[in-house]
């Protein structure tokens, strides 16, 4: 016996599935390559930078920068030679070239590639910004959404989390009809969400099945299950301040019996303990009974 929970939830991009296009430094937008929703090869352009005069001048400083720190070492080699400085001093003036150098190059290599450039296939998901616009360097320019399996995410009450059978997974409603899917369980994050009081749920949802992202999905998880136990009709399951209890008869003379419920399909529910096979429970009338009361049963 099976106790199921329906969900509602809906599609979306995990983490592996999604690149983000980032600006390597302050740049002005000069042309979108491929608009949102255009499908992307790798290595295609996407959106086209231009570096902004703020980095123009940051990128002047440091080539001048690193032209002086070459000078400088090239004159304390002389000096070295004539015995008016250290080796010391000498190391010094290298090893500043050197980091004056290193700096100018990083930034001219970024300053190079300014065209964002898709690291996978997949289809431009969304561009956040327009022509002529100025981005700061490490904000959001576009996102690209990866082929390949997506993720739903469905609201779960709290309470049920520990009751979740995780390998049975969840089970969806193809498109368009069909048998329904059976996708594993990913994780359960058992905190409520502020806004519907609801735990999460994910769950991969193989690409081949034809959702889309952001498509709203109903599931059906197993809470509970029940093999070779003893069932009763749910009718006959009663209950007094959280303590579920059912009459049994014996002689014609009703007795209480306090129970442990388990799994329940609607109709029937699995009973842990409190009565066995071959026990004849009261289905119809008992919350009229007392414990010890006689009764002629029909």
């Amino acid at each position: 016996m099976a106790q199921t929970q329906t969900l509602y939830g809906a599609i979306e991009l995990s983490a592996d599935n999604q690149f983000t296009l980032s600006a390597p430094v302050e740049a002005t937008v000069a042309a979108l390559l491929r608009p949102a929703g255009s499908p992307v090869a790798r290595g295609q352009g996407v959106v086209s930078l231009r570096a902004s005069p703020s980095t123009q001048a940051t990128y002047a400083q440091n080539a001048a920068a690193a032209r002086s720190a070459q000078q400088a070492y090239e004159r304390a080699k002389r000096l070295r030679a004539d015995g008016l400085v250290s080796d010391a001093e000498v190391e010094s003036a290298r090893s500043a070239a050197a980091g004056a150098s290193a700096q100018a190059r990083a930034l001219s290599a970024q300053t190079g590639g300014l065209v964002l450039r898709s690291p996978g296939a997949g289809y431009v998901q969304s561009i956040v910004v327009n022509p002529g616009d100025l981005v700061a360097a490490g904000a959001t320019v576009a996102t690209i959404a990866r082929a390949g399996d997506l993720r739903a995410r469905f609201g779960l009450d709290p309470a049920l989390v520990s009751q979740l059978v995780r390998g049975k997974g969840v089970r969806i409603a193809r498109p368009g009809g069909g048998e329904a899917a059976i996708v594993p369980i990913l994780s359960v994050d058992p905190s409520a969400d502020p806004q519907t009081l609801l735990a999460s749920l994910y769950a991969s949802v193989p690409a081949g099945l034809g959702i889309g992202a952001g498509q709203t999905m109903t599931g059906e998880v197993t809470l509970a299950e029940a093999s070779n136990a003893v069932t009763i009709p749910y009718s006959a399951l009663l209950d007094e301040g959280g303590q579920p209890y059912v009459y049994v008869v014996t002689k014609g003379v009703a007795h209480r019996r306090d129970v442990v419920a388990g799994a329940s399909d609607g109709p029937t529910v699995a009973i842990a303990k409190g009565v066995a096979v071959g026990d004849v429970v009261v289905t119809q009338g008992g919350t009229a009974l007392e414990d010890g009361m006689k009764v002629r049963t029909k």
